[in-house]
């Protein structure tokens, strides 16, 4: 039997909190907007699982784009937040060194945060002991404009705005098959109802999931169907209390930032990501490396009680370098890239996606035209 065929104007595969916002931004300016959703629920990706950190804009190169939309995405993500009642808290980070070998790091990201925008001070230890007897530190940077956001609310926000704009979200709605020409786009969805969409528009933000569909996308050219890696992070939480009242970060290393202290807006303290590059998508928590983090978290916290540690949840970062790569940026994919009207792919969305999420859904609006 024939599957039924719908037009629509724009469709947005993946309801993260990236797609959401893209979503959101292009229903606002009066387009008829649809986004299809694998899942069971909104935002169970990538997107519910990280550190829920809006992020200053420090470590990334001053021409990428991760650099611009962090800067620029955080600033509007504290605006958004504040207009809407979202639950965030600018409590800013300290970036320690945890001996005096370190010292040339710390002045290589101050140095790369000003070429940001960012403005770090820097502080020696005896200082820093005096605002945080628990922390030991050779020295540290302290950036002010660091905080933690409810996710979960800023994503139901999202949602909300795109429904009262018109827009609507589909769950349980697998993409199977994809194909791009001059006609527009053809979209073969799974699920309860299956069916054939032809979209005058679609926008590629399903998180993990973007590289394999892209692959599998005719019409598209192989430059745009990028190879990806799986760098996954496990957390662990903290049942007592702790001495902190803002993030602590070690120095980063490479695949990520270092297992850090970030908290939740009640106060409680988790520790990670730290990160396993693997091959499948894969969740479990390894209680086994619990010793890794107490050894990471001594260094600059030597009173941690380790009993109090309890495994709590993991994250996989989309990478579109592997161990040995070095530094990857987002990269979107709009007809300027690929030379297809109305298509625009997003891929690497990793740290910091959830700070850039409103930036880069006025930059991918801005790639539809």
């Amino acid at each position: 039997m024939d599957r039924e065929s719908y037009n629509v104007q724009t469709v947005v595969i993946g309801a993260g909190v990236v797609g959401l916002a893209i979503a959101r931004e292009l229903a606002l300016s009066g387009r008829e907007v649809l986004v299809l959703e694998a899942g069971p629920r909104f935002g169970e990706g990538i997107s519910s699982r990280n550190s829920e950190v809006i992020h200053a804009g420090i470590y990334y190169p001053a021409d990428s784009l991760k650099a611009a939309f962090c800067v620029r995405g955080r600033q509007l993500l504290y605006e958004y937040c504040a207009s809407r009642k979202i639950g965030h808290r600018k409590c800013g980070k300290w970036i320690v060194a945890t001996n005096d070998r370190q010292a040339a790091r710390l002045e290589a990201i101050a140095r790369q945060a000003e070429a940001n925008g960012v403005h770090l001070q820097q502080f020696s230890g005896d200082a820093i002991r005096a605002q945080c007897p628990d922390l030991r530190a050779s020295g540290a940077l302290w950036s002010s404009q660091t905080g933690i956001v409810d996710s979960h609310g800023l994503m139901l926000s999202l949602l909300g705005e795109l429904e009262d704009a018109g827009g609507r979200l589909v769950l349980n709605s697998p993409v199977l098959s994809a194909e791009s020409s001059g006609n527009g786009h053809r979209l073969e969805i799974g699920g309860d109802a299956s069916v054939t969409l032809l979209a005058g528009e679609v926008v590629n933000a399903a998180g993990l999931g973007a590289p394999t569909l892209a692959q599998n996308w005719r019409g598209l050219p192989a430059s745009s169907r990028p190879e990806q890696w799986y760098a996954r992070g496990v957390y662990f939480s903290y049942s007592g209390r702790q001495p902190f009242d803002q993030l602590i970060y070690p120095l980063p290393e490479p695949g990520g930032l270092g297992v850090h202290l970030t908290l939740d807006l009640a106060g409680q303290a988790r520790f990670g990501p730290d990160v396993e590059w693997v091959e499948v998508e894969d969740y479990t928590v390894d209680p086994n490396r619990l010793q890794a983090f107490v050894e990471g978290i001594r260094q600059w916290w030597p009173s941690l009680d380790a009993s109090k540690l309890q495994p709590a949840y993991a994250g996989i970062r989309p990478k579109l370098a592997g161990p040995d790569g070095g530094f990857a940026d987002f990269r979107i994919d709009g007809p300027g890239v690929h030379g297809l009207a109305g298509l625009v792919h997003l891929f690497g969305i990793e740290s910091p996606g959830l700070t850039s999420s409103l930036a880069i859904a006025d930059y991918v609006k801005g790639q539809l035209g």
